[in-house]
């Protein structure tokens, strides 16, 4: 491919040449956010571009604002790796995936610039209106591969993007006091928590023990929901907030 018009407005064009068809799936019906994780954005931008790298998204958000757009939406980019969501184990034939810049965890973490997450809330606007994407499935790299990645991380301003229109999210209790579930818990609680993490779209087995995998879990629900602990156990301010986003979802409402 030479190039491409970009899906969004004002986005520049460099092609990447990672990407395939859609499996199965006519169009997009999620968004998944990451970080670079890389030491510059122009690094990030060329390993995403790079045939040795396998890898690419399908947009670039620079810490400046510009937008990068490297595959067709209409394509199917890799960027989500072994991956799963509500059933869904193919979640690069399902998403769009932004990449947005920041060193990450291993090179220094930052806060978000204002500019590029104003760029990320009008590029995720435009990915909406352009295809069937319910808010509970933007999502963050981490969601969907728990343990495996962290990104975009506890400092992504999630609240301000609901405040936006995009996502879905419900303001946090209050974290604090001791842990109601911890590893080595066990009954029908715990199979509680089980059930309420698979039913919101994580993918968890429902044993009813407070094992390794739902604390793994747990840590990435409050990364994205409840970002001021992230301990993986799950206290009364996990619970109440896991409980009022599934109370929240659009299609459970009625």
């Amino acid at each position: 491919m030479s190039g491409f018009s970009p899906d969004q407005a004002g986005a520049e064009v460099r092609v990447s040449p990672n990407f395939g068809p859609r499996v199965g799936v006519a169009r997009p019906d999620m968004i998944i956010l990451h970080y670079t994780g890389m030491k510059t954005g122009e690094g990030a931008e060329a390993w995403l571009c790079a045939p040795e790298s396998q890898v690419s998204s399908h947009y670039l958000v620079h810490e400046d604002g510009r937008i990068v757009q490297m595959v067709r939406e209409s394509d199917r980019a890799w960027h989500a790796g072994k991956s799963f969501w509500a059933g869904v184990t193919d979640v690069n034939s399902h998403s769009i995936g932004i990449e947005i810049v920041n060193p990450g965890h291993e090179f220094g973490y930052r806060p978000f610039p204002a500019r590029q997450i104003a760029s990320v809330i009008d590029l995720c606007r435009g990915i909406t209106a352009r295809h069937p994407i319910p808010p509970q499935r933007v999502l963050a790299h981490s969601d969907v591969a728990p343990g495996r990645k962290v990104d975009p991380g506890e400092r992504f301003p999630w609240r301000q993007l609901a405040d936006a229109g995009v996502g879905h999210f419900v303001a946090p209790a209050r974290a604090g006091g001791k842990p109601l579930l911890a590893p080595g818990s066990s009954g029908s609680a715990v199979e509680k928590l089980q059930s309420m993490l698979s039913l919101y779209g994580y993918g968890i087995e429902i044993t009813a023990l407070f094992d390794q995998q739902t604390s793994t879990l747990v840590s990435a629900f409050q990364r994205h929901f409840r970002p001021r602990r992230v301990d993986g156990l799950a206290d009364r301010s996990t619970l109440d907030t896991l409980s009022r986003l599934l109370e929240a979802l659009p299609d459970m409402s009625t």
